[in-house]
């Protein structure tokens, strides 16, 4: 059975039927897959472009004037022993946490393109550098749908403490004790700043563009999956199976389509009759999975690096779950419902409310504030640098 799945004659079977079905369903369901796509544009004006570009802009600059090269000297010390990743992965990690997906992945691409790290370090940054970002989850996820800062703080933590769990259980992928580097590599003289600066833009307007295509295609596929009935016949024959887990269909239909795409799946959570700890516990699988619209696009820029991918997913499979079970442990500990002050809960909930040039300045604003913290950095580092090397002398 094996030998006929892998052959490249019954593949281009199954896609070419898979294909023929995705037009029909086009053809006989022409206005709602126009008005999903204009979800989808409407998605990306609002939500992508201006939360993603500033993000690549200054991570993209950062990687190529060496800032988090630099950036990384001052906390290799907790890299190297936790993660057995030199110094400048650590600019991947953080990047990843405060940007969102997919600028932890391309940033650890990025690295690994300019040689500051190997290529088992970048395959191991894969597995948990790539995490959702807190303005999606504090706002989008915890005010916008379950209305209540603290569902948004407690997934968020559980989102970050099992991204790190991720990468102390891969910390010995393909770790010999002698390919990893405790130290981070030698500083080399990068670009000038407006050279660095003009790539940065072109390169990560093109990354944004690719983002919001695999966006605009996802929505619209579910969508038609939803018409035809696809998700709702999967949901029901999954329900009959696992009785005892007490997953219900709608649950089930949230997951697959967070499956696919995870900005739909969460967000379909709105709407679900069941218990809080039950959707808390699917939107922290969803989130932590991704979805595979954001899978597609890593492997966009892993495409060319000759990256192995299953590290990447083994490590988003097991964040999911990770964070579904701590999820589930805050849910026996903690209310859900109860804010943990007017003033977050109203920021919180501002949050979900921008407008795009709201939306995009605020962006903006942060990138803006890493950038100068990574600068300062460096400066303070090569300085020190400096200093240290007279004194030697």
């Amino acid at each position: 059975m094996s030998r006929i799945l892998s052959r490249r004659g019954f593949q281009d079977m199954v896609f070419g039927i898979v294909i023929l079905l995705m037009l029909s369903a086009l053809v006989m369901h022409t206005e709602q897959s126009v008005s999903a796509a204009r979800e989808g544009v409407s998605l990306c004006i609002n939500v992508i472009l201006p939360s993603l570009f500033p993000f690549f802009v200054v991570s993209t600059l950062a990687v190529e004037l060496g800032l988090i090269e630099r950036a990384g000297k001052l906390i290799e010390r907790f890299m190297y022993p936790l993660f057995h990743v030199n110094g400048s992965c650590a600019g991947a990690f953080l990047l990843g946490i405060i940007g969102g997906y997919p600028v932890g992945a391309r940033t650890a691409i990025s690295l690994y393109r300019k040689g500051q790290c190997s290529r088992d370090e970048a395959e191991r940054m894969l597995s948990f550098c790539n995490n959702s970002g807190p303005a999606f989850i504090l706002g989008v996820v915890g005010a916008g749908i379950f209305a209540s800062s603290w569902a948004g703080l407690w997934l968020y933590a559980a989102h970050i403490i099992a991204s790190v769990m991720v990468g102390l259980l891969f910390r010995s992928y393909h770790f010999h004790g002698k390919t990893a580097r405790q130290s981070a590599p030698v500083l080399t003289a990068g670009p000038d700043f407006p050279s660095a600066f003009i790539d940065s833009v072109k390169s990560s307007f093109s990354s944004t563009l690719n983002i919001c295509g695999f966006v605009i295609i996802f929505t619209v596929l579910i969508r038609m999956l939803y018409l035809t009935g696809t998700i709702r016949w999967i949901a029901s024959f999954v329900s009959v199976l696992p009785p005892r887990f007490g997953f219900s269909r709608e649950l089930i239909e949230s997951l697959i389509a967070g499956l696919i795409e995870m900005t739909s799946g969460v967000w379909s959570l709105r709407d679900v009759a069941a218990s809080m700890s039950d959707k808390m516990c699917m939107a922290a699988f969803i989130l932590g999975w991704a979805g595979i619209s954001v899978h597609c696009q890593v492997l966009s820029f892993i495409g060319g690096t000759g990256l192995n991918t299953r590290t990447y997913f083994y490590g988003k499979l097991l964040h999911g779950f990770l964070s579904s079970v701590l999820i589930f442990l805050f849910s026996r500990l903690f209310s859900w419902n109860t804010p943990v002050s007017a003033y977050l809960a109203s920021q919180v909930r501002s949050i979900a409310h921008l407008t795009f040039p709201q939306a995009f300045l605020t962006a903006a604003g942060a990138s803006l504030c890493l950038f100068f913290f990574l600068l300062l950095a460096a400066k303070n580092r090569k300085k020190n640098y400096s200093i240290s090397g007279k004194t030697n002398v």
